[in-house]
C-alpha cells in the first residue's frame, strides 16, 4: 500500500491508464476563430524559464546566485577562432543548445544558425498566407422558414497556383460574404468561393481584383512528412492581429475522424499550438514548402498541444478533383483491388499499416476499380465503375437551406446530421430518437431521391388538440401511400380530394385530419407565426 499512496500536492501531470481511456470522449473540434479575442492569456514570468546546455563549464553560467554583487565568470577559452564555423550538437529532446555569452556582466543567447536557416526558408511563404473574414448565416433547422443571426469570424489561408486561395471548409460554411486580407495590409479583398469540399473540410477562394495579386508568390507543396519532421504553423490566431508562427514535430500519421466533413481520411498529429483562427493556415517543412493545412485539435482536460494537419494527398486530390470536375465531388468506397488484413488495414510506407479507408480518398466519381469480394466462401473479382456513396440521412446539407411543409400547425421537416446536431447538439449520438439512430448508422437509400420525412414540430392550434408532444418522430405513410421524400407528401397532401388526411407514423402512430379544415386553418396558423409560406421554395418548383 505504501507503494501506491500518492503524496498530496498537485495531480501527476502524465494520465494513468484509466484516464487515458477518456480521450475516447475527448473532443476533437474545429478551430473557427471565435468572434472576439479573448484576454486569458497566460502571463509569462522569467522565473518558470530555464536554460540547458549540455557544456558543463558553460552551464554553471546560468545557474542562479544570490544576492549581492555577482561573482565575477571564469574566461572562457576561445574555441572558435575567426572564420571558423561551429556545428552543434543536439540534447535529448531533439533541440540545438545555445551558448550564453557573458556582454559587460550580462549573459547573452546567440543566434542558432539551424534555426535561422529554417526561418529564412519559411520566411517568404510567410508573405503568402491570408487572413480570412467570413460573415456566416446559418440555416435555423427548428424555424427552417428563417435563418439564424448573422455573426462573423476569422480565420487562415494561403496562396496558391492560378490565382486561388485555400482555407478550411467550415471557415466559409453557410457564408454571406467572404474577405481576405493580405499580411501588413489594412485592405480587405472581397473573395468568390470556387468550390467546398465538406468531407475534406477544404475551400478553395479566389479574388477578381489584380491588385490583390500583386506581390504574390503561391506556396509550393512538399511530400508527405515522416514521424518527427519539423513542421511551422502559420497563421492568425486568436490573440492579436499579426501573423503568427508556432513550431513542432509530426508525432502521429494515421486515418483521423474529420469533425466537419463527418468521414474518416489521412491526416497528421503534430504537437505544435494550434488555436482558434489557425483554421485554414498552411504548415510546412524545414525546407519552406506546405505539408498540410492546419483544421481541428484536440481539447481535454488531459492533454494539451495536439494539433491535427490534412496532409498534402488529401489537399491535392481536391485541387486535382477540381480541375477535373470544375467542382468537388464526393469521396468513392472502394477496395481498389488491394488486400486488406484482417484488422481493416493495408500497407502504407515501411514499417507502416494504415487503415483501408485511405484507399477511398485515392478515387474520383467515375474511376474504374477492381476490387476482390469474398462470397460464400468463393473469391469474387469485379472490375467497377465507382459512383457516388450516399447516406439516407446525409452528414451535410451542401449549404442548402432546410426544406420544411407545413399543413394544420404539422411542420414536416427532413432528417441530416445538421439537423441532428441543432435539435440535440454536440451529443445527437445519444439524445435522437432511437430509430432515428439506427437509421443513420446502417440505413441505405433505397432510391436516389429517398429522404427520411419527419414532424419535426406541432405548432399548436385548435385543429391539432392531442397531437402538441409530437416531435421528430417519422412519417412512413400518407393515406396508405408509402412516403418517399418530403416532396412528394408535399405533392400527395396539396393535392388530395379526400376528407380525410391520414398520417401514419413510427411507433404505430396515426394522425388523422379532415382535408378541408385542415387546409383553412393552415392559413391561420401561417398568419400567427408570421411564417411567410407554407413550404420552402425547392418543394413549390
Amino acid at each position: 500500500m505504501g507503494d501506491n499512496k500518492r503524496k498530496r500536492g498537485r495531480k501527476p501531470k502524465n494520465p494513468s491508464p484509466e484516464t487515458l481511456e477518456t480521450t475516447t470522449t475527448a473532443a476533437i473540434t474545429t478551430i473557427a476563430a471565435e468572434p472576439s479575442p479573448s484576454n486569458n492569456d497566460d502571463d509569462f514570468s522569467i522565473g518558470n524559464v530555464e536554460l540547458i546546455d549540455n557544456n558543463t563549464a558553460s552551464s554553471q553560467l546560468v545557474r542562479s546566485r544570490g544576492r549581492g554583487r555577482p561573482k565575477k565568470l571564469p574566461t572562457v577559452p576561445d574555441k572558435n577562432p575567426a572564420g571558423r564555423r561551429v556545428t552543434r550538437g543536439v540534447d535529448s529532446n531533439g533541440a540545438v543548445p545555445t551558448v550564453p555569452v557573458e556582454v559587460g556582466g550580462a549573459i547573452t543567447m546567440d543566434a542558432d544558425p539551424i534555426w535561422e536557416s529554417v526561418s529564412a526558408r519559411v520566411m517568404p511563404s510567410m508573405d503568402s498566407v491570408v487572413k480570412v473574414f467570413c460573415v456566416h448565416t446559418e440555416p435555423n433547422f427548428s424555424l427552417p422558414w428563417q435563418r439564424k443571426r448573422q455573426y462573423s469570424s476569422s480565420s487562415s489561408g494561403f496562396v496558391i497556383s492560378g490565382k486561388r486561395v485555400l482555407t478550411n471548409a467550415h471557415s466559409v460554411e453557410h457564408y454571406t460574404q467572404v474577405k481576405l486580407k493580405k499580411r501588413g495590409s489594412d485592405t480587405k479583398y472581397l473573395a468568390t468561393v470556387l468550390a467546398i469540399g465538406t468531407e475534406c473540410d477544404i475551400a478553395m477562394l479566389t479574388v477578381d481584383d489584380d491588385e490583390f495579386w500583386q506581390g504574390m508568390s503561391p506556396v509550393e507543396f512538399g511530400e508527405l512528412p515522416t514521424l518527427q519532421d519539423a513542421v511551422t504553423v502559420v497563421g492568425y490566431p486568436i490573440g492579436g492581429d499579426t501573423i503568427s508562427v508556432t513550431s513542432g514535430v509530426v508525432s502521429r500519421i494515421e486515418i483521423l475522424s474529420y469533425v466537419h466533413g463527418s468521414t474518416e481520411l489521412l491526416g497528421l498529429q503534430i504537437d505544435a499550438a494550434i488555436n482558434s483562427g489557425n483554421s485554414g493556415g498552411p504548415a510546412f517543412n524545414g525546407k519552406g514548402n506546405c505539408v498540410g493545412i492546419a483544421f481541428q485539435s484536440l481539447k481535454h482536460e488531459d492533454v494539451e498541444n495536439i494539433g491535427y494537419v490534412i496532409p498534402t494527398p488529401v489537399i491535392m486530390h481536391f485541387i486535382k478533383d477540381y480541375e477535373k470536375n470544375g467542382g468537388y465531388t464526393d469521396v468513392i468506397l472502394s477496395f481498389d483491388g488491394i488486400d486488406i488484413a484482417n484488422d481493416g488495414t493495408v500497407p502504407f510506407r515501411h514499417g507502416e499499416r494504415i487503415g483501408f479507408s485511405y484507399l477511398i480518398s485515392q478515387k474520383y466519381t467515375g474511376d474504374d476499380a477492381a476490387i476482390k469480394v469474398l462470397r460464400n466462401s468463393n473469391v469474387l473479382k469485379f472490375n467497377i465503375k465507382l459512383d457516388g456513396h450516399r447516406r439516407l440521412i446525409p452528414a451535410h446539407s451542401k449549404g442548402k437551406p432546410p426544406s420544411y411543409y407545413i399543413i394544420a400547425g404539422f411542420v414536416f421537416s427532413t432528417v441530416s446530421v445538421p439537423y441532428l446536431r441543432s435539435e440535440y447538439g454536440k451529443d445527437y449520438e445519444y439524445e435522437a430518437p432511437v430509430k432515428i439512430l439506427d437509421k443513420l448508422l446502417y440505413a441505405m437509400p433505397q432510391s436516389p431521391d429517398e429522404q427520411l420525412v419527419v414532424i419535426s414540430q406541432v405548432l399548436v392550434a385548435d385543429i391539432n388538440i392531442g397531437y402538441e408532444e409530437i416531435v421528430n418522430t417519422q412519417v412512413v405513410g400518407f393515406n396508405g401511400k408509402p412516403v418517399k421524400n418530403l416532396k412528394s407528401l408535399a405533392a400527395m397532401v396539396e393535392s388530395c380530394d379526400d376528407e380525410y388526411l391520414k398520417f401514419d407514423l413510427d411507433y404505430e402512430q396515426i394522425v388523422v385530419l379532415r382535408t378541408k379544415t385542415a387546409k383553412a386553418a393552415t392559413l391561420d396558423i401561417l398568419a400567427t407565426h408570421c411564417i411567410p409560406s407554407a413550404m420552402s421554395e425547392d418543394l413549390k418548383s
